[in-house]
């Protein structure tokens, strides 16, 4: 059970103590994690001591190869993906390292112009075809990492299926695309979403008389439609997404180090610091533990229920898209309904954010004087990068940012607002492997804390098939019309024997209307005056 301290308003000295008490520094990252700024009580971390031996066997008997998905009866293994030797079949390591070995290879190829487009010497532009994990991830580390004077290839992604969306993204491509290389990353190579876009995209390369094959790369499933397709039409290349890989623990699998690889970052550096921090995280000896104390505090935060949710304020530009990629990571990892002995839990933590200090004018007020709700996760970045010409004498735009976010801690502390600070000395490769890592750990660790499987997502599982039970709707509903029915959506729920769907078929008639499908529709049935 947690023990609160209500607004303590501690003197300066005993700040100053609980700093130097709870500081946890990891020179070998990069990276301390402050937690002073909790209000939990001294033994606390005593009281939970019991829960969190359980957690860490059982982060170990995961590491090991235990069925951790027993919905779907597989393994989870993304912490081998940077510590292959870590896997328990000689085959799982055999294949990560072929496949690293692939990916180096092939962005190799492409940037010296061995490998070429249809047109042109060398590709110029990537476009990454994904949705959710397999889009989240390369679009945080494109933009973390990428340096659009230097990249090697300018990086685009289409992770939706919003056909104005990717006219834009064509749009911005424009004439490079004969010089574009198309990734298209699904699992099962059924994902809807995805393969709208792979279709368009395909038909925009015809428009340019171009085989869509010859710039084209399949990241899927061994076997999967995708995968046969890719091998019938000789795409570039296929490389492999494995079941034991969640999507949104992806980034450092195929799904994130190819697009990575191709726009010219590092991705063994990302590899080394995840691998780093795995290191350091399996210590079972929790002071020194940031990925356990991470865990701890959101269960002390959120009463161990999801009473809060969780504010991710990072401070550096480079960093804005963290907080999409978390929201993935942590909501997705721990919003469920039962727990591991069936139990109707409803577990979660919202995660929401945007970057410092442009938060300083969006919501801060709400943050420090509207409804305690949250707790807030800060990340600091010491290196400034940029220019440190000074903006008034003896300060620079980067002493700005720092003193915003020792202001806003302050100002939240002061408010009995609760909060966390994970500071990292620069924005590198190396470090975010490192941000990667941590938030991958503390996820698994706090699931365990609640009794919760991280690592199945029934409530994704639910929409889709629901999505695919409209669109089937839908085609009735269009043969239907083209029969000469009524356009009443009452009368055409009746006919087809979905009296309990008007709303639906009343949906449905009004986007087919609006997009010129349809004629002859009957009025919405709002009131009218």
């Amino acid at each position: 059970m947690t023990s609160a301290i209500a607004n303590p308003k501690p003197g300066t000295d005993s700040l100053w103590e609980r700093y130097r008490k709870y500081l946890c520094s990891c020179p070998s990252l990069g990276l301390s994690i402050d937690i002073s700024r909790m209000t939990f009580r001294d033994e606390f971390l005593e009281s939970m001591a019991p829960a969190m031996h359980k957690a860490y066997e059982s982060m170990v008997a995961l590491e090991k190869g235990a069925i951790a998905n027993p919905d779907e009866g597989r393994m989870v293994g993304h912490y081998w993906l940077r510590a292959p030797h870590l896997a328990p079949q000689a085959q799982i390591t055999n294949e990560i390292r072929t496949a690293l070995e692939r990916v180096k290879a092939f962005a190799a190829d492409v940037h010296s112009g061995q490998i070429k487009p249809q047109r042109g010497e060398k590709f110029s532009d990537v476009l990454v075809i994904g949705i959710g994990g397999s889009a989240l991830g390369p679009q945080f580390v494109a933009d973390a990492l990428g340096d659009p004077a230097g990249d090697k290839m300018r990086p685009h992604f289409l992770d939706n299926t919003d056909p104005e969306g990717i006219e834009r993204v064509l749009r911005t491509i424009g004439n490079r695309l004969p010089c574009t290389l198309s990734i298209v990353i699904s699992k099962s190579g059924g994902t809807p979403e995805t393969r709208n876009g792979m279709v368009l995209v395909s038909k925009a390369y015809r428009r340019m008389g171009l085989d869509f094959a010859r710039h084209a790369v399949a990241v899927t499933g061994e076997g999967s439609k995708l995968d046969k397709l890719a091998q019938a039409e000789g795409w570039l290349l296929r490389l492999p997404m494995w079941d034991w890989v969640g999507g949104r623990t992806s980034e450092l699998a195929t799904v994130g180090l190819l697009p990575a690889a191709l726009q010219g970052i590092d991705i063994q550096s990302m590899l080394d610091g995840a691998a780093a921090c795995d290191q350091l995280t399996r210590r079972q000896e929790t002071p020194t533990n940031p990925a356990a104390l991470m865990a701890l505090m959101w269960h002390h935060a959120t009463g161990g229920r999801g009473e809060k949710d969780m504010v991710v304020l990072p401070y550096k530009d480079r960093l804005l898209l963290f907080s999409r990629y978390l929201q993935q990571l942590v909501m997705e990892s721990l919003g469920k309904e039962r727990d591991l002995d069936g139990k109707r839990v409803e577990q979660g933590i919202a995660v929401y954010g945007n970057k410092g200090s442009t938060d300083q004018h969006a919501y801060v007020q709400q943050l420090r004087e509207g409804v305690n709700n949250f707790f807030v996760t800060f990340i600091r970045v010491l290196h400034d990068g940029g220019s440190h010409e000074p903006v008034e004498p003896g300060v620079t735009a980067g002493d700005y940012l720092d003193a915003f976010w020792l202001g806003t801690r302050r100002a939240l502390h002061e408010n009995g607002r609760q909060s966390i600070t994970i500071t990292i000395d620069r924005i590198d490769a190396f470090r975010i492997g490192v941000l990667i890592a941590l938030f991958e750990r503390a996820v698994g660790l706090y699931a365990s804390l609640v009794n919760i499987n991280a690592y199945h997502q029934p409530g994704v599982e639910a929409g889709k098939k629901a999505a695919a039970a409209v669109l089937e709707l839908q085609a009735r509903v269009i043969e239907a019309l083209r029969n000469g029915m009524p356009a009443s959506p009452q009368q055409i729920a009746a006919e087809l024997g979905t009296p309990d769907q008007i709303e639906d078929v009343q949906h449905i008639l009004e986007h087919l209307s609006a997009n010129g499908r349809v004629e002859g529709l009957a009025p919405s049935p709002r009131n009218r005056s």
